[in-house]
């Protein structure tokens, strides 16, 4: 079983060409229905829908939510999908198995006002102010991943065209970016990384306050510590600011088709939701200013 699980693992690398992100959760999902199957002396290869039935079941007695149990199931279901490519079986005991409907939660977002306290909090001119002011200006201004961050290279932005590269598998994405974002970026890359990098032949674009690679960690530490110092009473994480950007540029007459390009979904239902946001702020604003409200 470990080795197909290796197996799959690569499967996901290589030819689904999924998220490190993705994987890992995948994973976690398989290794956790595998402990399953050998608890009942049962290989994977030889369970059937009966069997996927009981471990939905057991699922919801552990008390995973449905959103989780239906997370593990498409897993799951991924995972014989790849069985089958290999011939090992013929077919997927998920298939036909039926789960509750779960609502999709509606992300939390900022509005205007807050994503302008929120970017003005970095405003000292110390390096790490610096850095911090250039990086959380490009993650409202480009609504990109904390992984997609973390990962940029010095290359990936041109200040003078004013776009940045978001490379994230399978694809890569060009974006545009405002003239905050811009200054923002300029200010830290002629006043602040030369001094901060450890070596001069690295090629990341942001670093920590040790001068190597900052991570995905150090930045959720940073928007905490602006947001806290700005006073916002919400829960606010780095994908906060990609779905204000999503819901802001459609808010305010962007088409879907140019913000699911700009964020990367490859299904444009993905970028629906954000219509959803957007709706009562945009009734608020008919509202306010229709003569005929």
């Amino acid at each position: 079983m470990a080795d197909m699980c290796d197996a799959f693992r690569e499967y996901l690398v290589s030819e689904k060409k999924a998220s490190t992100n993705t994987v890992d959760s995948y994973m976690r999902d398989i290794h956790q229905y595998s402990a399953y199957c050998a608890s009942k002396n049962t290989e994977p290869a030889a369970a059937d829908a009966s069997f996927i039935k009981k471990y939905v079941e057991y699922l919801a007695v552990m008390g995973k939510s449905d959103a989780t149990v239906t997370r593990t199931v498409a897993s799951v279901r991924c995972y014989y999908r790849f069985l089958i490519s290999k011939s090992i079986i013929e077919e997927n005991p998920v298939n036909g198995i039926k789960l509750k409907k779960t609502e999709k939660k509606l992300p939390g977002i900022l509005d205007s006002n807050e994503i302008i306290l929120l970017l003005s909090q970095p405003d000292g001119d110390d390096y790490k102010s610096v850095r911090d002011k250039a990086m959380l200006e490009l993650m409202y201004a480009s609504g990109m991943k904390v992984s997609e961050l973390v990962s940029l290279g010095v290359d990936d932005v041109d200040i003078d065209l004013g776009f940045v590269k978001c490379v994230s598998l399978p694809h890569a994405r060009i974006v545009p970016l405002g003239a905050p974002c811009i200054a923002a970026l300029a200010d830290y890359l002629q006043y602040a990384r030369f001094y901060m990098i450890k070596s001069e032949g690295e090629k990341k674009l942001f670093v920590n306050c040790s001068g190597t690679k900052i991570t995905r960690q150090g930045f959720w530490k940073i928007i905490k510590e602006y947001a806290k110092k700005a006073n916002i009473d919400k829960d606010i994480t780095p994908h906060t600011l990609r779905h204000s950007f999503a819901a802001h540029l459609i808010e305010n007459g962007a088409s879907l088709s140019a913000v699911q390009e700009m964020l990367g979904h490859s299904d444009i239902a993905s970028t629906q939701m954000y219509s959803r946001l957007a709706r009562p702020r945009i009734k608020d604003v008919y509202t306010k200013a229709h003569p005929r409200a």
